[in-house]
């Protein structure tokens, strides 16, 4: 399987996992009249195909480790498990935040929910797999703490007569954050080997991460189906067959970007210098960057907002980019 050797290549890895994890969104938004329960079904088969291409590309190329099928056949149980797991939890939590999405836009519902999932997966990936230097990688979360508090605040301002909305959209947030940042230690924990043995090595891994997404998506979905959190009536099923072959496929393009993104942050974690599992999924949730470029630039959604608004959204841009400077620093010092 392929592994990076140098930092630089680990790097651009983490970086494309960062550019993959905060553009992915956007395929929701080229399906205007599609409710994202429906939306869902296709993004869940598109990132579970793109674990399996992965796989049977990358993850079969070079020298290094087992390929991917045998490394697959003989990935032991208790790895595997913690793949479906770790699945699973990120599936509920991508749940909540395509709703936070629906709810609050792409440039609030990424910078509260993946910032804060990003310091709560940063502390969780450290312990399980301490390396990097510590001092960095932690002011950098501290900042990025920062940007998030910025962030909320230029919402408020944006939407100063929706309380409820804004409400609703932040908590959903958190919640999503919350759950976000805890599935990546799960991961981890199943790519560690035990005592002379090696790891199942990433692209095994990803394939039984996107195994508990499929697992998953089947109750969860259906209960958001039933039961919207967004406020909205119940979703008819039936609309699913009704929709454009076009919307179908930019669901599952969805989830193939996000699943491309997941694979390069798990393979530039399992780099042979030291980058370690923390600070590989810290940089990869600069996807909050990426996801508020869109959202503000793109999709205008601080159009006619107040200049305050706007200043603060500014600010929140600084503290994230030096909080993820010193975060890519930290594997060097």
């Amino acid at each position: 399987m392929f592994l990076p050797e140098t930092y630089q290549a680990a790097l651009f890895l983490m970086i494309l996992s960062m550019l993959c994890w905060g553009s992915w969104a956007n395929t929701l938004k080229l399906c205007p009249r599609f409710r994202f329960q429906l939306f869902y079904w296709d993004y869940a088969i598109g990132l579970a195909a793109g674990a399996i291409l992965w796989g049977l590309t990358a993850g079969s190329m070079g020298h290094t480790g087992q390929p991917f099928l045998s490394a697959v056949m003989q990935t032991p149980l208790h790895a595997m498990l913690w793949a479906i797991c770790g699945g699973a939890i990120f599936n509920v939590a991508n749940l909540l935040l395509v709703a936070a999405i629906d709810v609050a836009g792409l440039a609030v519902a990424f910078p509260v929910g993946i910032g804060l999932a990003l310091i709560v997966g940063a502390v969780s990936s450290y312990l399980v797999s301490p390396a990097a230097n510590p001092l960095l990688l932690f002011g950098g979360v501290a900042l990025v703490t920062v940007a998030i508090v910025l962030d909320a605040a230029a919402y408020r301002r944006r939407e100063s007569e929706a309380k409820a909305t804004t409400t609703r959209g932040i908590v959903l947030s958190l919640v999503a954050g919350v759950l976000m940042g805890t599935f990546y230690p799960l991961v981890a924990h199943a790519m560690a080997g035990t005592p002379g043995v090696s790891g199942p090595g990433p692209y095994a891994v990803a394939f039984f991460f996107a195994i508990g997404v499929l697992l998953s998506t089947v109750p969860a979905n259906l209960l958001l189906m039933a039961k919207p959190l967004d406020g909205k009536p119940p979703v008819d099923g039936s609309d699913y067959g009704r929709a454009p072959f076009g919307w179908h496929l930019a669901g599952v393009l969805g989830g193939a970007i996000w699943c491309t993104g997941a694979v390069a942050n798990f393979v530039a974690s399992q780099a042979h210098v030291s980058i370690g599992p923390a600070v590989s999924y810290s940089i990869g949730q600069g996807a909050t960057m990426i996801s508020a470029c869109w959202g503000v630039f793109v999709w205008r959604e601080f159009a006619g907002a107040p200049r305050a608004a706007k200043l603060l959204l500014l600010f929140m841009f600084i503290f994230f980019a030096l909080g993820l400077y010193s975060v890519a620093l930290a594997p060097l010092y």
